[in-house]
């Protein structure tokens, strides 16, 4: 198979075994190649939290600009987080929404703060058939904030919000909403920064991690980094009105010179009110450097792609994706669409290379088998906890990566997301999948895999429930060997290897008499061990 990279993983210890592959060449022309399940499921699991059986038949008619299109709309803002802790000093009900209330004590505000990352990872779990919510994620991990440092629940809803309002929108926009965003004025100091003490932190992360990156060409100075600090002095902080405001007599009214890697360019003082006019004239400034749209667009790549860009893919596919991004005015929808129809993304080189991040794997089973969530908020709010705490665990805690930087596996070379597997991360993963297959579940969730089989084509037929089973959890083929052991060790109890009419009689005895219980018994305890299998094996951790 002609795959960049082949992972061997085992329970007690995580090898990577590395083989190299000749690099694929193909570029950003339009995609015309085959359209069948195998490209529909590739794209669907990179955009997708999770494939489901579901989700197949919906797009399996449709073309691929079609199917592209779909991925691609955004979502209205959800339902915002509720009380589900108990007592709130402040007057908040449970049940009732916190997000505009008045700020608590410490311990009130932690308590907000587990229920909006619980929130948060249930709008993972229910996501629509767009990519609206994974982009909400990638952005989080591009412009980084964490709550234990912003600590003011109301503060990360709203980044929460300015992430989902731009997501497929225009990446300057996006880029000055968070600039002024009340989170990141206080994650990165910015509410500090006066015209008598001018702040570099957030000037610094402006160029460095949000806009040029530290590629080898750009070279922005530490002159441009002072002059950045100057222009955002006066913003500061309204924690009654959950907003940001500009302090006049807090902004520096002097000129600001930048480098020649931003033209020279020269922003003028500004007294009064216009002088917050200034983030205009120094985004304008910075979006006029083609390294902003190159730096993105290599993010976009290793989210989305693959981690490794050599040069060939900056020469045949980050650099014409950046100029499409510029020239689009920044237009990230349509820099994705461009992405999304290549014949580089359906490259069988770039297909099953991605080691599933946390959110991925723990996310993305609930949502392939379709586990049935509670529908009262406080068990509602529980089994999202449980599923959020899991890919803590695994090192992704939605809502606070350890570093400015995001999560090491989207950017650490050379090991990039190969950083999400180690000896611990792994039985962590293990654990979940054969706890959530298990007749008890784990954490209020369990695998229905009888519902789950009964999704599929022609679960009575063996051969083909195991190859549809595969098709659809597994982005690698397995051998022959696999698919017989599934079929006669575990389906058929050791049984004549042409006894397939054994697992058919079986399931359609259950079929036709579901409250036999013997029946129902005899199928579910060979499903169960069928999916724990297919999950515990090195295939299933990759996307």
């Amino acid at each position: 198979m002609d795959r960049r990279q082949f992972l061997t993983l085992s329970p007690d210890r995580a090898v990577r075994n590395v083989t190299s592959f000749a690099r694929t060449r193909t570029g950003l022309a339009p995609y015309t190649g085959a359209w069948g399940s195998l490209q529909q499921i590739h794209l669907l699991k990179r955009t997708l939290f999770g494939v489901s059986p579901d989700n197949i038949n919906t797009f399996k008619n449709l073309s691929m600009q079609q199917a592209v299109d779909t991925l691609l709309t955004p979502q209205a803002d959800p339902t915002p987080p509720v009380n589900n802790y108990g007592v709130d000093d402040t007057g908040v009900a449970p049940g009732a929404t916190w997000v505009r209330a008045a700020m608590g004590d410490e311990m009130l505000e932690r308590k907000r703060i587990a229920s909006y990352k619980a929130w948060w990872t249930g709008q993972m779990i229910n996501q629509p058939t767009s990519i609206h919510e994974k982009m909400v994620l990638f952005w989080h991990n591009h412009f980084v904030t964490e709550t234990s440092m912003v600590n003011d629940s109301r503060f990360v809803y709203q980044y929460n919000l300015t992430l989902r309002k731009h997501a497929l929108g225009n990446f300057k926009a996006l880029t000055k909403a968070i600039t002024l965003d009340p989170a990141m004025l206080v994650y990165l100091n910015g509410y500090l920064n006066s015209k008598g003490a001018a702040d570099e932190n957030y000037a610094r992360e402006l160029h460095e991690l949000f806009t040029v990156g530290k590629g080898p060409d750009s070279h922005y100075t530490e002159d441009d980094v002072r002059a950045t600090a100057r222009v955002l002095t006066g913003f500061r902080v309204d924690r009654t009105n959950i907003v940001s405001l500009f302090d006049t007599t807090q902004h520096d009214i002097t000129n600001k010179q930048f480098s020649s890697f931003y033209s020279n360019k020269v922003i003028s003082g500004k007294t009064g009110p216009d002088g917050a006019t200034e983030v205009d004239d120094l985004l304008n400034i910075i979006f006029l450097q083609p390294e902003v749209a190159k730096f993105i667009c290599r993010k976009l790549y290793r989210f989305f792609v693959y981690y490794d860009i050599d040069q060939a893919t900056e020469t045949n596919v980050i650099a014409p994706l950046a100029d499409i991004l510029r020239s689009s005015l920044y237009d990230i929808k349509v820099t994705l669409n461009a992405l999304f129809t290549s014949e580089h993304f359906f490259d069988p080189a770039n297909m099953a290379c991605l080691i599933k991040s946390p959110a991925d794997f723990c996310v993305g089973i609930c949502r392939e088998y379709g586990i049935p969530i509670p529908t009262d908020y406080t068990s509602q709010y529980k089994t999202w906890a449980f599923i959020h705490d899991r890919a803590a665990a695994m090192l992704q805690n939605f809502g606070d990566p350890p570093l400015v930087a995001g999560w090491e596996a989207y950017y650490q070379e050379p090991a990039f997301h190969e950083l999400w597997i180690n000896t611990d991360t792994l039985p962590k993963r293990n654990r979940l999948s054969d706890g959530l297959v298990s007749s008890g579940g784990v954490g209020g969730l369990r695998i229905d895999t009888l519902a789950f089989a009964a999704r599929l084509p022609h679960p009575e037929d063996p051969v083909a429930l195991i190859s549809d089973s595969l098709d659809l959890l597994y982005r690698v083929g397995v051998s022959d060997t696999v698919k017989d052991f599934l079929k006669n060790t575990i389906l058929l109890f050791g049984q004549s290897p042409n006894s397939n009419y054994y697992w058919t009689q079986a399931w359609n005895a259950y079929i036709a008499n579901p409250g036999d219980a013997t029946a129902k018994d005899n199928v579910q305890g060979r499903l169960q061990a069928l999916y724990k299998y297919i999950m515990d094996l090195s295939e299933y951790q990759l996307s």
